[in-house]
């Protein structure tokens, strides 16, 4: 495995339908280890790069952050995904996409700030 990070390898961001996909934006990396070091908790991917056909099969945004590896579906252990958007919406309070889900956090690296439930 090839490590990223501290804490992420380049096979957790890997596109699901094995289609070779798997590049990670930096910034991305760091908005994400700034998260694991705050809980101090593992932190799982969900959703990372997704290819075009994937992107379409999941009902992803043509112009969808994952497409362009500078997103990532993200579940802290133990911690609610309200409690993580919560703690990046404090953090970043005028850049980057910050979603939350019933049971995951959307975050990426867009040059603009962006906010939504889902």
């Amino acid at each position: 495995m090839k490590k990223l990070s501290e804490h992420f390898f380049r096979e957790e961001f890997e596109c699901p339908c094995h289609c070779g996909f798997n590049t990670v934006d930096t910034e991305l990396l760091e908005i994400l280890e700034t998260v694991r070091k705050h809980f101090d908790a593992a932190v799982t991917i969900n959703s990372g790069c997704r290819c075009k056909s994937h992107n379409a099969h999941v009902g992803g945004s043509a112009n969808s952050q994952h497409r362009r590896g500078r997103a990532a579906d993200i579940i802290v252990n133990g911690v609610s995904a309200t409690l993580v958007q919560s703690y990046l919406l404090g953090r970043y309070r005028e850049e980057y996409g910050i979603g939350c889900y019933a049971n995951f956090t959307h975050v990426d690296s867009r040059d603009e700030k962006a906010r939504w439930h889902g």
